[in-house]
């Protein structure tokens, strides 16, 4: 019998045979890609399906999934003692997983296929996304740009608090210059997938540090029941001096601060909204590269009049929540208010 998607702590490694194309736009989370066909050999064999007949597809498609499962015999799997015990998967529990499951089989280790595939799967997190968040209880770290909620969500990780980062899962630091260097966003699946397997693991009865986003974190969506979850949710309102607010930036943004081209690209964006005077004023900052100026007028004319308004938006005071002052924004300084809040709450 085929196994399902409850079961997929029951294996001691998940294998999915899709092609390095379908494997990277999303994939169940900690499985390894071993593909059965190429993204050139797939195309191959689909066009063949389509143009000449499903016979020739299948014969064309039999003799190149039968030389790459052999690769990764030769390969991966030559280690593999008897016992080792695989789920294999592909898009949807047919002939690319069962071949290689059907060897493995024969060989004698205790592979099983995922019935269904990764469209179960899918179905699957669409399903635990409409109601998984909502069982959680939240602290929503809030504060204005460079207040540290970043570094502090990573002080509570390490404290052993449970820590839904949803910047790190997106890859993106939520703002007009959040892009990472040379790394791009997830697709919004995979997105999704990464907030699925984290909420998986973690204990309802403990709560869940998160912080203050908003709808979409650069190109990604933050899932509308999480969102909802967190807009109910208490917040932790931290304090911070502009002074220090400005030094993390320029830390965190270094990669920007050495490319003021690239800045002056972004802030032209804003053109509309922030009017061409004000915009050709802080462009200006930027090509004199004087940072720690340019870092305090966005923050004052722009990101915290946006903050301060999408907060109000979106996270109504409470009673419940609860006030941190931090002047130090070091790694030391997050993890003594890290170890402060977790005895606060």
């Amino acid at each position: 019998m085929p196994a399902t998607v409850a079961e997929l702590t029951a294996f001691d490694a998940i294998i999915d045979v899709r092609s390095p194309g379908e494997f990277a736009e999303d994939h169940i989370p900690g499985a390894i890609n071993l593909p059965v066909l190429s993204d050139a050999e797939r195309a191959r064999v689909g066009t063949l399906y389509k143009q000449v007949s499903s016979f020739e597809a299948k014969k064309i498609g039999a003799a190149l999934v039968s030389r790459n499962i052999a690769q990764h015999l030769d390969t991966w799997f030559v280690d593999k003692p008897k016992s080792f015990k695989p789920l294999v998967y592909c898009w949807r529990g047919g002939s690319r997983s069962g071949s290689l499951t059907h060897i493995l089989q024969k060989i004698g280790f205790a592979a099983m296929q995922l019935d269904g595939g990764y469209k179960a799967y899918r179905r699957h997190v669409v399903a635990e996304l409409a109601h998984l968040p909502s069982r959680f209880v939240y602290r929503v770290v809030s504060g204005p740009t460079g207040s540290g909620k970043s570094r502090l969500l990573l002080a509570l990780a390490s404290e052993g608090a449970q820590v839904l980062d949803l910047e790190v899962l997106a890859a993106h630091r939520g703002s007009l210059l959040g892009a990472l260097p040379g790394q791009a966003q997830p697709s919004q699946k995979s997105f999704e997938s990464a907030i699925w397997s984290a909420l998986s693991g973690f204990d309802p009865a403990r709560p869940v540090f998160v912080e203050s986003e908003s709808k979409k974190i650069g190109a990604l969506r933050v899932p509308d029941t999480l969102l909802a979850a967190m807009h109910a949710s208490a917040c932790l309102k931290l304090d911070v001096p502009m002074a220090a607010r400005v030094q993390l930036l320029t830390e965190d943004y270094a990669h920007f601060l050495q490319d003021p081209e690239t800045i002056n690209g972004q802030l032209g964006f804003l053109t509309a909204l922030r009017g061409s005077e004000t915009i050709a004023a802080w462009q200006a900052l930027a090509t004199r590269q004087a940072w720690p100026e340019l870092v305090a007028v966005l923050l004052e004319q722009h990101y915290d009049p946006a903050y301060l308004k999408s907060l109000s938006r979106n996270y109504t005071p409470s009673a419940t929540d609860l006030a941190f002052h931090a002047d130090d924004l070091s790694a030391s300084g997050m993890l003594r208010l890290a170890r402060e809040i977790l005895a606060a709450v």
